[in-house]
Parts: C-alpha cells; structure tokens; sequence
C-alpha cells in the first residue's frame, strides 16, 4: 500500500436490520484486562413493576484520572495520519500468514508452526516500544505473554483461519474503506500492539498491571498455545488472581431498533465426533446393496433430519438478551415484547416467546446443541469397494445440555440402521450391539481428534458484577465517542452465548470474570471469517483501538476488587 491512500469518511454507525442475527464475533487473539437506566416503551397494560429489574444498563464510562490522556488519545485516533499508520500496521500483519490446522502435530517436532517465527519478528519490528517496556515471556516457543507492570501491586488485568479472493488472501490490501486479507477480522484485527505502542509513545504507565496473552493455534483447539498459556498465567498471578479477562467475542449491530452490542457470558461446549464405516472391498462390477459409502450417507441424514431440541430457559444469558429487546427495542412486535416481560413469571409466556425468538435461526442455534457435518472421506478407486469411510461432525453444546447427553443423543440415532445394515456397533470405546453376532461391517463412534470434549462453560455474573458493569460503560463511551455523540441509551448492552469456542476454554481458574467481546460492527458473514474476502473497514479498525483504548484506561482507575 503506498502512503497516498487516505482513509475513506467514516460510515454510518451501523446498517438498519431488523434480525437477531445482528451480535457478532471478531479478533482471534486473547487479551486479558485486567443507575441503571431504562428506556420507557409502552407495554399496553403490561405492569411497570414486573420490568424495573430487566435488563439495567450501565452508563457511559469515560476515564476520570486518565481523562486527559483519553481526550488526546481519541484526537489522535481521528487524524489521517493515525489511520493511515495503523491501517499499515493490521495490513502488515496480514500479509505474514498463521494459518494452523487440525492436523499440526506438537511444537518442535511439526515443521508448519515455523511460519509463526516470522509473524514474531514483525511484531518485534512494529512495536519496538512494547518489547522494550513490557516484559516479554515465550510459551511452548510461539505464545506470548506481555506484563505492563503497573506502579502499585494490584494485579486487575487484560489476557488481551473455494470461491475466488476479490484480494489474495494475505495480501493486507487496503481500497480506501477496507483491509482485505485472512486475520484482518479473526484475530489480526484486535491487534492490540497499536494501542499499547501509541500509548507508551504518550508517556503512560498504568496503576495497575495489564496482561497481554497471544496463543497461536485457536482455530485447532489452542492445545498447543492457550492450553500452555494457561498454566504460565496461572503461575504469574495465581488462581483468580485476575479481576477480568477479555477474549474474542461479539460486536453491535441494530436488532428491532435499537442498537445492541451483546457481550457473551457463557460459551457452548464442543465435540467433534468421528463417525466411521468398514465393510468387505471386492471389485465394483459385483456390488452388494450398500457400500460404506452409501450407508455412511444414510446415517448422515440422519443426523441432520434429527436436530438436537432445546428449550429457552429462564437462566440462560440468551434470555436475558430477550428481555433487553423487550424492553430497549421500539420495533420489536407487539406480541412478542408482551410475551418476553410475561415470560418471567408464565411458562405459557415463555413458549410462546420461545416459539417467535425460535424463528431466527440466528437465536435458535445460540440456544440449542447444533450439530455441523464438516469432514467426509470414502473410497480409493472408481472401480474398487470402498472398505472404509468416514466423517466428521462438530457439535456446538448447548450451555444447558453436556457432553454426555450429546453422546447420548448420536448413539441412540444410529442403533436402528446399525441394525438394519448388519453392523457391529461400538461407540467411544463401548460396545452398543451383541459382539458375538455375526456382521456384515462395522460402525464405530469416537472422539475425531487430540483435543478432548468440551463442556459448557460457566455463567459469568452480569447484574451488578463491577466488570461487566465497567465493560458495558466502556462499550458506550467508545460508541459515543467515535460518533462524537452522548448519552447513554445510543446502544444497549446485554449478556449473551458464545456459540463458537475460543482460548477461554482453559481460562476458567485464572477469574470468574471471562468476557467475550472485540467491538466488532456488523456480522462475521459479511466480513468473510473463515471464508473468502475477510476484510475489515478502516472506520470500524479505528474504533476498535478507540474501544480497549478505553478499557484499560477504565479498568486502571476502577475499583474492580
């Protein structure tokens, strides 16, 4: 990108849509970090007492004891010259490739993780301030852990991958608008280097100490990285010895309305289940009724003509969004918004918001186990039997359901066509049919790769809990600021479900404070995360700096423990 190119005016705060599919996900990297008020809608007899307690928002947070480094620091972030510096940093970053995949075997012995040396020295020479200020630990050779010590010994803090490319995927080309490239989105675009650089070049030294950790293989399951990393930053700070901690997550985007930024509280579980076939080879031109393929085929629809069924419970963060639209969201429909404030104490209620929430897909799959077949494999020549065949189904679990239960629900659908088709069946290690029977092939269930089942994670507190209280005031206030707007009601915040899984897997002992947010606008299918054209606009990368900006200069001077 040459220096002529000039960021493009800023957009409008966000597309007017009115679907629940509006929260999102951003960056890949974990960071670590360290009056309510409530819109007036008209209920139609609907009793004010019964909502007083929905959905209490958090007012704008802008720094007090850091307020004129903020001012600075946001002019500084509206200056061309500022863009046009990080736009060069994120597009520099893009173009060093880190893609991992299921298949990389353990660091040292997999030649494929040397790529990341590379991305380590463009950091080094990007932010030489930050090498130089913070000190710098390496985990299991590519991890990172930066510690910003601060000046006095609390520890609150920040562990801050068919069609054709419009733009190569690692080109970090820049049109004007957009960063085009993989990592421009899902990771690369929470790098937080920019922000921690630009304010060390202003003099800042924070109160307290800010923890940066960047694992390297999350889109393989973070064993390698967020797994090792784990245990360093346990052994820094000890057991919840972090006030909180924010990792990738959703962003905002206008729902009924209203604008909505949902941070989630809890995330799914996962499992990846390897479902494998072996019957008799022979030559093709003598085939029986069914090859492994062909009976690989029918359990797979039947997989996806059994969807798991879930129910929209009251303790669930997913309801908790239902009753922040209720209540903040003027162009819900009527019926709905009466059902949702009805639901908390009518199960009647609740059905029949279930039943409306339900038909966005976007709702339903946050809420219930999904299930996604995503790998298949059969057969090695045209005119050979196949004798083996396989695949893989990813299962996202419901934070009101277990691996157990999921387990259950996949062994319990193939048992019949088991039998219909003469297998022997045997499932994570346990044999479901008669082993003495005579068969015609076999079907074995098992866990797909390294990386063991995940259980659902637990329920971060929302209500009145001082770190999401804090992120929520910062969320406005990055929001208000970046528009150079006031108030408080511009965007609301609510709790929510992480569908997809992230480092934070392995975070749970270091605080019970886990967040799940990048200030990412718009959805991450538009964006292209995890498909062709991932590409980010400069307007929403500058207000992403603006947003942990203001986190850490919050959580400094905030009294979290």
């Amino acid at each position: 990108m040459s220096t002529k190119d000039k960021p493009g005016p800023p957009p409008e705060p966000v597309s007017a849509q009115s679907s629940l599919r509006n929260s999102k996900m951003t960056s890949f990297v974990a960071f670590i970090v360290i009056v309510s008020l409530l819109a007036w809608h008209s209920f139609d007899h609907v009793d004010r007492g019964s909502i007083d307690d929905v959905c209490p928002q958090a007012s704008a947070l802008i720094p007090e004891k850091n307020y004129k480094l903020w001012e600075s620091l946001s002019n500084t972030y509206s200056t061309d010259s500022f863009k046009l510096k990080a736009i060069n940093w994120l597009s520099g970053a893009v173009q060093v490739p880190t893609e991992c995949h299921d298949d990389f075997g353990p660091v040292g012995t997999e030649p494929r993780w040397e790529k990341f040396r590379a991305f380590h020295d463009y950091l080094l020479v990007a932010f030489p301030l930050v090498h130089v200020g913070l000190e710098l630990t390496k985990v299991n050779t590519y991890g990172l852990i930066f510690v910003w010590k601060g000046s006095d010994n609390v520890v609150p803090v920040e562990p801050t991958t068919v069609d054709q490319w419009t733009h190569p995927p690692f080109s970090g080309y820049f049109d004007g608008q957009m960063i085009w490239g993989r990592g421009s989105i899902d990771y690369k675009g929470g790098l937080i280097g920019i922000i921690i650089e630009t304010m060390l070049e202003n003099g800042y030294k924070p109160t307290r100490t800010v923890v940066l950790a960047f694992g390297f293989d999350e889109e393989s399951g973070g064993a390698h990285g967020a797994q090792t990393l784990a245990v360093e930053l346990k052994d820094m700070f000890g057991e919840n010895g972090y006030a909180m901690l924010v990792d990738e997550g959703f962003g905002y985007g206008e729902q009924f309305g209203r604008v909505t930024a949902m941070v989630p509280t809890a995330e799914k579980g996962s499992m990846d289940v390897r479902v494998e076939v072996k019957t008799p080879g022979g030559h093709s031109c003598l085939p029986p009724p069914n090859t492994s393929i062909g009976i690989l085929a029918q359990l797979l629809v039947e997989v996806e003509a059994n969807p798991f069924k879930h129910h929209l419970v009251r303790s669930s963060p997913m309801y908790k969004v239902a009753q922040c639209l209720a209540v903040h969201s003027p162009d819900l429909p009527k019926r709905l918004r009466k059902d949702i404030i009805r639901s908390k104490y009518s199960d009647k209620a609740l059905r029949s918001a279930e039943k409306q929430l339900f038909a966005d897909t976007g709702f339903k799959a946050r809420v219930s186990t999904i299930q996604a077949i995503d790998m298949v494999q059969g057969g090695v020549k045209v005119n050979a039997l196949p004798e083996q065949a396989w695949a893989v189904i990813n299962h996202r679990i419901s934070t009101e359901s277990s691996v157990d239960e999921t387990r259950s629900h996949i062994i319990n659908l193939f048992k019949s066509l088991a039998n219909a088709f003469n297998l022997s069946y045997v499932a994570f290690g346990a044999s479901i049919t008669d082993s003495t029977a005579p068969v015609y092939g076999n079907l074995t269930l098992s866990d797909a790769f390294e990386v063991k089942p995940l259980e659902p994670s637990p329920v971060t507190p929302s209500d009145g809990a001082a770190p999401f209280e804090l992120l929520s005031g910062t969320i406005k206030a990055t929001f208000n600021s970046h528009r150079r707007i006031e108030w408080d009601d511009n965007i609301i915040v609510t709790p929510g479900i992480m569908p997809c899984n992230t480092d934070t897997r392995y975070y749970s002992k270091l605080t019970p404070h886990i967040l799940r947010y990048g200030h990412l606008r718009g959805t991450v299918i538009d964006a292209g995360v995890h498909t062709v054209n991932e590409a980010i606009s400069a307007d929403n990368f500058m207000e992403i700096i603006r947003f942990f900006t203001t986190l850490i200069l919050n959580a400094d001077e905030s009294a979290l423990l």
